[in-house]
């Protein structure tokens, strides 16, 4: 890659964004990541840090690594046929990669909503509870009460007639909030989303970005999203991408209207990408 050149109109801009005004944790942490598929290297020694209750979004074009990425923070590139890292990436400060680390307890911290709705073939009930039930919560009580807070947390209770009704007869917005839901019972304080909304309508596509700024009072959450003016509405910092590298991490404000530079500004304006 030819070496960064700094966007002229942002000689005047102070270098380092102040990702964390408000000295707040650092949720998420990546230190010097280097990921590889057999032979092929797809991240290229990125690190960022990502603030406790903030909308971190990733931007860049097909195939620059986005999802690869973001699949690192709860282990999903694990199951990938010769996937190997290099770096640390860490929850509250602690390594996710470290040999005591239990994959499923880690999981139940940091969930995922991926591009498709993929709900179950069962009850919109028993698609919240599912996740519960694997737990091995049996207090029916406890079970239920997880399943309509859920539920309202992702402004879907009230629309649905029955929580009896089957999930794979909602419209596809309506699903993608039952798998937010899903996400939220076990209780996990990061939300990883993969493209939410690349599969929905504009109307529900509006319906899970006024959702995601409303869970982001209780959680973090990293998306990876393929519209730029969704990361510019809902996300606080933005990471753009760019072959496995971080070309630039800021204020999702200063990204989008003052960058460092050109390459960002070059993807921003939608000259290549």
């Amino acid at each position: 890659m030819e070496a960064e050149q700094k966007n002229p109109k942002a000689t005047n801009v102070e270098t380092k964004p102040k990702l964390n005004p408000d000295n707040k944790d650092f949720k998420l942490q990546a230190k010097n990541v280097n990921v590889y598929y057999g032979d092929f290297q797809a991240i290229n020694d990125i690190s960022l840090d990502v603030v406790d209750n903030s909308i971190t979004a990733f931007i860049g074009p097909s195939g620059c690594g986005k999802s690869t990425f973001l699949r690192l923070f709860n282990r999903m590139n694990d199951y990938i046929d010769g996937f190997r890292m290099e770096g640390d990436i860490l929850l509250n400060k602690k390594s996710v990669y470290d040999e005591s680390v239990k994959v499923e307890e880690l999981r139940k911290k940091v969930g995922m909503v991926f591009q498709k709705p993929n709900p179950f073939p069962k009850s919109v009930y028993e698609n919240v509870a599912y996740g519960l039930r694997i737990q091995g919560i049996k207090d029916e009580d406890l079970i239920e009460k997880r399943v309509v807070k859920s539920l309202k947390q992702a402004t879907l209770f009230d629309e649905v007639e029955s929580l009896e009704k089957q999930a794979l007869s909602l419209s596809g917005g309506q699903q993608q909030r039952l798998c937010i839901a899903r996400a939220l019972a076990v209780q996990p304080s990061v939300l990883l989303m993969d493209e939410p909304t690349s599969a929905l309508d504009p109307i529900s596509t509006a319906k899970i970005e006024e959702l995601i700024r409303e869970l982001k009072k209780k959680y973090t959450i990293v998306i990876v999203t393929h519209n730029m003016q969704q990361a510019g509405r809902i996300s606080d910092n933005t990471a753009f991408l760019y072959m496995g590298k971080l070309i630039e991490y800021g204020d999702t404000q200063k990204i989008f209207t003052n960058p460092e530079k050109d390459r960002t500004q070059n993807y921003i304006t939608g000259r290549f990408g």
